[in-house]
C-alpha cells in the first residue's frame, strides 16, 4: 500500500466523565476530511493509547472506520510492547475494516534488532493488513538503526516507517539504503516530527503523520502537497508560517498542548487521561500566543 500525503494522528476526545466522546470524535473526523487530509490515525499514541482500555481501543477503531466510510485512508494504532498484544489489536483492526495499522516499536523492553524484525514479521505474516512501523526513540528507548529498518522493509506487508528519531541525516541514510535494495518505490518514509516534515520529504519522505494537523490541517496539507508537486518555494513559506505553532504544540508532552489547543478552539477534545496533567501556566501562554498569531483563535 502506498502512503503519501498528510495523515493526522488524531486525539481521542473524552467527555468530562472521561468516557470516549463518540459524537465529538465523529465531528473531528469530518472536520479533518473537509480540510483535505489523505488519512486518519485513530488510537495511536497521540490518541492516548497508553491509557485507554482494550475495549476503548476497539471502539475508537470502529468509530473511525464507520465514520470515514472509505473517504480517506484509515490507520489504526495497534502497537504494544508485547508482540501478542500488538497482534491481537492488529487483528481487530483488520476485522474492523481499517486500511492499515501503525505499530510503535515495543517500548521499555528495548528489543534487539532481530527481535524488532521478528515482531513486525510475525504480525505481517499472519494478518493481511498493511503495516507502518513507528520509530520514536524518545518515547520507547529504542532507536531502530538503518539496517534494521531496511530488513523490516523487506518483509511483505510492512509498507512504511513513521520516522521520529529527529535526524534528517538518518532519513537520508534510510532512503539511500532502500534504493540500494531496490525498495524505494515499495516502502514509504513518513515524517513523525511535524517541524521536520519539509526536510524529511526533501530527502525521500512521502508525507507526514502529524499531531499538529489536528488543529492546523489546512496548512499542513498545503505544505505537503506543495512538496509533492515540487513547489519548494511555497512549501518553505508554509513551513516557516507553521514553525512557531508546531513548537508550541510540543512545549510539553504530546498530546497535552494539542488537546489544550483544541479545547481553546472549541473543537472536541476534553480532559487528559492521568498521569498526563494540565499545562503549566507559562507554557499555556506560549500556546495561546501561537494560536493567536496563526489566526486560529
Amino acid at each position: 500500500m502506498n502512503f503519501e500525503g498528510t495523515y493526522v494522528a488524531m486525539v481521542t476526545p473524552f467527555t468530562q466523565d472521561e468516557e470516549i466522546d463518540e459524537e465529538g470524535f465523529r465531528s473531528n473526523i469530518n472536520f479533518l476530511i473537509e480540510k483535505g487530509v489523505n488519512g486518519l490515525v485513530g488510537a495511536g499514541t497521540t490518541g492516548e493509547s497508553a491509557t485507554i482500555s482494550h475495549e476503548e481501543h476497539h471502539k475508537v477503531i470502529d468509530i473511525l472506520v464507520d465514520e470515514v466510510d472509505g473517504r480517506v485512508q484509515t490507520i489504526a494504532g495497534t502497537g504494544s510492547n508485547a508482540t501478542s498484544e500488538a497482534f491481537s489489536l492488529t487483528q481487530y483492526a483488520y476485522d474492523a475494516g481499517a486500511d492499515a495499522a501503525l505499530l510503535i516499536t515495543p517500548y521499555y523492553n528495548k528489543p534487539q534488532p532481530q527481535g524488532l524484525i521478528d515482531h513486525y514479521g510475525c504480525i505481517a505474516e499472519k494478518i493481511d493488513i498493511p503495516l507502518i512501523a513507528y520509530n520514536v526513540p524518545s518515547r520507547t528507548g529504542t532507536n531502530m538503526d538503518v539496517e534494521t529498518i531496511v530488513e523490516i522493509a523487506k518483509i511483505d506487508g510492512v509498507d512504511a516507517v513513521k520516522e521520529a528519531s529527529g535526524s534528517v541525516d538518518k532519513v537520508s541514510d534510510i532512503y539511500r539504503a532502500l534504493t540500494h535494495e531496490g525498495l524505494e518505490d515499495d516502502f514509504n518514509i513518513l515524517s513523525g516530527e511535524d517541524s521536520l516534515t519539509m526536510p524529511i520529504m526533501a530527502v525521500g519522505g512521502t508525507g507526514v503523520i502529524s499531531a499538529s494537523a489536528n488543529i492546523d490541517a489546512k496548512r499542513m496539507v498545503l505544505m505537503v502537497d506543495s512538496i509533492l508537486n515540487d513547489d519548494y518555494t511555497r512549501a518553505m513559506e508554509l513551513h516557516y508560517e507553521m514553525l512557531e505553532l508546531i513548537r508550541a504544540l510540543f512545549v510539553e508532552s504530546n498530546p497535552v498542548p494539542v488537546k489544550t489547543a483544541m479545547n481553546i478552539m472549541g473543537l472536541p477534545s476534553g480532559p487528559l487521561r492521568a498521569p498526563l496533567a494540565e499545562m503549566r501556566e507559562e507554557n499555556l501562554e506560549i500556546l495561546k500566543k501561537a494560536l493567536k498569531d496563526s489566526n486560529l483563535i
